[in-house]
């Protein structure tokens, strides 16, 4: 047994003092931060410079009224008498940055009208909205006027329908309408992020045993320990390396998070204070969408959430690392052979990451059920389905599926590595590794 904890000791000392874990441990979350600030940023985004636009006005539709600049003030129109070839001269002279033509509106129950816009550069997108926006309510209003309807009873028409999540049981939690967004988000988050983890170090497993095989140091070790101790070596001493990782990420995410917070003036106290339910939101207003999506979160029930998320991290490790570990003993040296062996194992995890694309927005659907307790997708959908909160029962079975999945595909790995590990100068096929499996 003090065989078995050295191979594990050395698996894992060998990992964590290279320089490229220490920096990508440490790079990691203060990527994560610096992406939420970023992100933060683009979507507050107010755009650039500044547009004073001339208004050529030819319908009359400005006679008595004007056309408000933009709510985030980047647009501002100016009412002239000028002709439009003065106009277009005094914006060439950078006196203006554009010049708008109102046509003449010929029939007043017309639904299209095509506005002239004059600059040395395009509009961009987000100008173009504001723009055709402004003229819309400027020409609704003066379509009521000509109509003689009453402004402020239509006004009464306009209604904001917002959808409030409500369970029937009322002594389970209240969800807020941004759950499902929340979810989503952080669903796709963690499932991909077990996609990635699965994937990077149950392949470091797979090169670790093809390195000791084609360096025959492999003969050395197991006449000193049993194949079956030096796969379970392996795989504790490189799993043990991934969790050191995310523990550190553990720690120095959410430091990041509340320091990245800080950075673009969030108050994370007081975020955990917002009344979701009575808060009326502005659609258009994307930075307090933001600050309440954020509050979601900071709400969410980590205290459930992490230590599942450990389980699953740890359970689709120790099992796809297993297979990862029977297929680099199978294939020894041979690259193109170990790229053919690895894509039995490889394909329960590209189609749980696409069940998991399919799941995220119908959480609670039969498909999303089947495959969070279905052990060789749970690892991955599992983790994407826990900010919805999915039911203690569904968990439990999710729970117990998984250590009997480990179990078993451990054991099968086993009889494959025991056999391939001193098998040389052969190239395996399929076949070949299924009469292992069953072989005494």
């Amino acid at each position: 047994m003090d065989k078995f904890w050295l191979i594990v000791q050395r698996e894992y000392l060998t990992r964590v003092k290279k320089k490229s874990f220490i920096i990508t441990t440490l790079l990691t979350p203060f990527a994560f931060a610096l992406f939420f600030v970023v992100v933060f940023f683009i979507v507050t985004y107010e755009g650039g410079d500044v547009l004073n636009i001339a208004i050529h006005d030819e319908s009359g539709i400005l006679e008595n009224r004007s056309i408000p600049s933009s709510k985030d003030g980047t647009i501002h129109y100016i009412k002239t008498t000028d002709s439009l070839a003065e106009l277009k001269k005094k914006t060439e002279e950078e006196k203006y940055s554009a010049v708008l033509k109102l046509p003449t509106l010929r029939n007043i129950k017309a639904k299209d009208y095509t506005i002239t816009y004059f600059s040395e550069s395009d509009p961009g997108l987000d100008d173009v909205d504001k723009i055709e926006d402004a003229i819309k309510k400027i020409i609704r209003d003066y379509k009521m006027e000509k109509l003689e309807l009453d402004k402020e009873q239509l006004k009464l028409l306009d209604t904001r329908v917002v959808l409030d999540p409500d369970p029937l049981d009322a002594t389970k939690e209240d969800s807020s309408r941004f759950s499902g967004v929340v979810g989503a988000m952080l669903g796709g988050v963690m499932g991909f992020l077990m996609y990635f983890v699965v994937f990077f170090y149950g392949m470091s497993v797979m090169r670790s045993v093809m390195e000791e095989k084609t360096n025959r140091i492999v003969e050395v070790i197991v006449s000193s320990v049993n194949p079956f101790q030096l796969m379970m070596g392996k795989i504790i001493g490189v799993g043990g390396v991934s969790l050191t990782q995310l523990l550190i990420w553990m720690v120095l995410i959410p430091l990041m998070y509340m320091g990245a917070a800080l950075v673009i003036g969030i108050d994370l106290d007081a975020m955990s204070t917002i009344d979701l339910e009575n808060t009326q939101i502005d659609p258009e207003d994307i930075e307090q969408q933001v600050i309440l999506l954020m509050n979601e979160l900071h709400n969410l029930n980590w205290w459930k959430i992490a230590p599942l998320f450990l389980f699953y991290f740890l359970g689709g490790y120790l099992l796809y690392s297993s297979m990862f570990a029977a297929v680099g003993a199978a294939a020894g040296d041979d690259l193109e052979q170990s790229q053919t062996l690895t894509i039995p194992v490889m394909i329960p995890i590209v189609i749980a990451t696409y069940i998991l694309i399919a799941v995220i927005p119908s959480p609670e659907s039969s498909l999303a059920f089947y495959s969070s307790i279905f052990p060789l997708f749970s690892p991955i959908v599992m983790p994407g389905l826990l900010a919805f909160d999915p039911p203690g029962w569904q968990i439990a079975i999710s729970v117990v599926l998984l250590i009997l999945g480990i179990l078993f595909f451990t054991w099968l790995a086993g009889r494959i590595f025991r056999i391939g590990i001193l098998l040389y100068g052969k190239k395996v096929g399929f076949m070949e590794i299924g009469k292992w499996m069953f072989k005494g």
